[in-house]
C-alpha cells in the first residue's frame, strides 16, 4: 500500500454518497449489470441492491464494470417489491423507470433527498406493482422512433442528475460516511486480503497510519 493509493481510497470515500442507490430488478446481462455498477462508482453510490433473475444468480463481473465492483457494494434482495419497502421503511424514495399516467420527468425528483433508482429487466422493465409502490415513476424523455434506452445509459442519464443535484448542493463537500465506517471501509479497500479472514474470526481490523500502513 503505497501513501498515495490510501490517499485517493480515503479521498473516494470522503465523496460516497450513502444516500444515492439504485435497484436492478432482474437485470440479467453481465454488460448492462457490470455498465451500471460502474456508473454508481463513478457518482459515488456506497451501495447497489439487486434482485437476481428468477431461477439464477447475480450476473457475473465482466471487463464492462472497470473493477467497480470492488468499490460498490451489492446487496441481494428476493424481489422486488419486498425491496423497495424496505428501502422506504428506511426513509429512502424510490424513483421507478416506469412509463405511467403518474411519470415525471427524471429532472423533478429532490435527488438530495435519500434516493433509489429502481431500474428493470431490459426486456420486460419494472413490473406494474413494483413501479405503483415506488414514489415516484420517471422517464428520460425521447423523441427517436426507439422509445426506450439501454439500462445502463439509462441508469447513467439519472445518476448524473443526481450527481449534478447533490454536487450544487454540496453533498460531495464533506463526508457522508461517520469516521468509524470511514476508516473501517478504508482498511478493507486497502487490504482486501486481509479483511475477509479478519471478520470471519471475529478480529478488529488494526488501525493504520497517515499513510495507510498497518500499525504494529
Amino acid at each position: 500500500m503505497t501513501p498515495e493509493r490510501y490517499e485517493k481510497i480515503r479521498r473516494v470515500l470522503s465523496r460516497r454518497q450513502p444516500t444515492l442507490g439504485v435497484l436492478m430488478d432482474e437485470v440479467h446481462k453481465p454488460h448492462n449489470f457490470s455498465a451500471i455498477l460502474r456508473t454508481c462508482d463513478a457518482v459515488g453510490v456506497l451501495t447497489a441492491h439487486a434482485v437476481p433473475p428468477k431461477g439464477g444468480a447475480l450476473p457475473t463481473f465482466d471487463a464492462t464494470s472497470g473493477s467497480a465492483h470492488k468499490w460498490v457494494a451489492v446487496r441481494k434482495h428476493a424481489d422486488a417489491v419486498s425491496a423497495v419497502r424496505e428501502l422506504q421503511a428506511q426513509g429512502v424514495q424510490v424513483l421507478a423507470t416506469h412509463l405511467s399516467q403518474r411519470s415525471l420527468d427524471y429532472r423533478e425528483p429532490d435527488y438530495t433527498r435519500p434516493t433509489c433508482v429502481l431500474l428493470g429487466a431490459e426486456k420486460w422493465g419494472v413490473s406494474d406493482e413494483a413501479a405503483g409502490l415506488a414514489d415516484a415513476n420517471i422517464v428520460i424523455p425521447m423523441f427517436g422512433m426507439v422509445q426506450s434506452l439501454n439500462v445502463s445509459v439509462a441508469a447513467a442519464t439519472i445518476l448524473f442528475e443526481a450527481q449534478r443535484q447533490r454536487l450544487v448542493a454540496g453533498m460531495y463537500d464533506a463526508p457522508q460516511l461517520s469516521p468509524e465506517e470511514l476508516g473501517r471501509l478504508a482498511f478493507e479497500w486497502a487490504y482486501p486480503d486481509l479483511a475477509p479472514g479478519l471478520r470471519e474470526r471475529g478480529e478488529p481490523y488494526p488501525a493504520l497510519d497517515g499513510a495507510g500502513q498497518i500499525l504494529r
